[in-house]
């Protein structure tokens, strides 16, 4: 199940307060354990030190300790009164221990042993049910009679117990209260920050197919959220041109492809008003087949940049000579030339060998050629010339027409582009030279157009000698 942005986010950020908290809380109550232990650890080997030099000071040699004067009652009543002395001999016979204790102090054996060797060593445990902590004080060094003595003095615990107890309660508390409030607060601050994305979302929800020319202007003037808005209107932007690119498309395909259809239709209803001469009928079925042609080469132009926009323009790349290709294509182009008086010539420079479609590049010199035939003037001449260069075969097109029109070489690539002249001049639909760049970007190569400074137009392909990658 999927968790909301706002869900998420706060969860996380539940989790690393609730951690952080929960660390700062352990160490906490262990500094404070290591501070109260550091202190009481000082007072017993204070009072270790007061009783010790008590139990030597009678010159009879007598033992006794330093008691307070305190009644049974007063010092039950002082809890966290050091007031519990024994002293001990090391094989655990007991030899004087405070007033104030009825039973023996817990003894550790091991304890004992290691400070009758005069060692000071450290214990706790519990005396009477109470939690104390109990020094081992050698007595040794205060004389010959002493050598084997060891002084116990335990102090109570209760206070430090009950006082890291409430600490550790108040930091349990106050985590719990910290990951309720983190999450309370994580929740309402992802909602704020989610406010503007949701208003993103919604200006960009109400752009319809009808509306692309809308733009979002939510949060648009925020550091944080210009980006997010520039990236999409720049994508509405890229949508809205091949929204209407596609629809230009259309529009021109359908009408190229309605032209030929009318004119097959006009030309079949007239023949069939009334009966007709042989020669007559033929005339309509040459005229009407010549229709047919137009129409499918229209249909075979469409197919190929369906398949350019699509994606899968890839054509079979063999190893072919393009000189040879260029050759037979200019020769299915002979006849052409020759109605027009134009005279077509071909030059090959080099290696012209390179992996590349026969068919796809039979397209791209028909439609240059083509091209080039139809827009020089009679009497005119057509170079093509194909030249292999490094790793590259580079086919260049030239012609002596009137040259693109001024100001607008950039779109001659450009599907149904015609100028007026060519409009005039030619049957053309303007899909040649898109065709060409369709064909070139298909096997990984570059196309570009220009004209050329004694008139006339010149269209140069540069072809890889091995085909891309992604040709199959």
């Amino acid at each position: 199940m999927r968790r909301s942005f706002r869900a998420q986010l706060a969860m996380r950020a539940t989790l690393v307060m609730a951690g952080a908290l929960a660390l700062i809380s352990i160490a906490s109550v262990a500094a404070l354990a290591a501070l109260l232990d550091r202190r009481i650890d000082a007072s017993v080997l204070n009072v270790a030190s007061i009783q010790a030099a008590s139990v030597t000071d009678e010159p009879s040699g007598e033992m006794h300790f330093h008691e307070w004067e305190l009644t049974p009652e007063e010092a039950g009543s002082l809890s966290d009164l050091i007031q519990y002395a024994q002293v001990w001999r090391a094989d655990g016979v007991s030899l004087l221990r405070s007033r104030y204790m009825t039973s023996d102090l817990p003894l550790d054996v091991g304890a004992l042993v290691r400070a009758a060797e005069g060692e000071l060593v450290w214990r706790e445990g519990l005396f009477e049910g109470r939690h104390v902590r109990v020094l081992y004080y050698p007595l040794d060094r205060f004389g010959m009679a002493h050598e084997r003595h060891v002084l116990q003095v335990a102090a109570p615990l209760g206070n430090r117990d009950q006082l890291l107890r409430r600490v550790g309660a108040f930091l349990v508390l106050l985590t719990a209260l910290g990951t309720v409030a983190t999450y309370l607060g994580s929740r309402w601050l992802a909602a704020r920050a989610m406010r503007p994305v949701h208003d993103v979302i919604d200006q960009a929800e109400e752009i319809r197919a009808g509306s692309l020319d809308r733009r979002i202007h939510a949060y648009a003037d925020l550091k944080e959220y210009r980006r997010l808005v520039d990236v999409l209107n720049t994508m509405l932007g890229r949508i809205q041109g091949a929204f209407e690119a596609q629809r230009r498309f259309t529009a021109d395909a359908s009408h190229e492809l309605r032209s030929p259809l009318t004119a097959m239709r006009g030309e079949l209803e007239i023949a069939l008003r009334r009966d007709r001469t042989p020669e007559e009928y033929r005339r309509v079925l040459e005229s009407t087949l010549e229709e047919a042609v137009r129409l499918g080469r229209v249909t075979e132009d469409l197919l190929i940049l369906a398949r350019s926009d699509a994606g899968v323009l890839r054509g079979r790349p063999e190893p072919i000579d393009l000189g040879e290709a260029a050759r037979r294509g200019m020769a299915k182009l002979e006849t052409r030339a020759r109605s027009r008086n134009v005279r077509v010539t071909l030059d090959l420079d080099g290696d012209g060998t390179a992996e590349a479609d026969p068919v796809l590049f039979g397209q791209i010199v028909w439609n240059l050629l083509e091209n080039a035939i139809e827009y020089s003037p009679p009497g005119g001449h057509v170079r093509l010339s194909v030249t292999g260069c490094g790793s590259e075969v580079v086919l260049t097109v030239e012609d002596e027409g009137q040259g693109f029109p001024p100001g607008e070489v950039d779109r001659v690539f450009d599907r149904f582009f015609r100028a007026d002249e060519a409009r005039a001049r030619s049957g053309g639909i303007g899909l040649g030279l898109s065709i060409v760049k369709a064909v070139v970007d298909a096997h990984a190569g570059s196309i570009r157009a220009e004209n050329r400074e004694d008139g006339g137009a010149r269209v140069v392909v540069h072809f890889p000698r091995v085909a891309s990658s992604g040709d199959e």
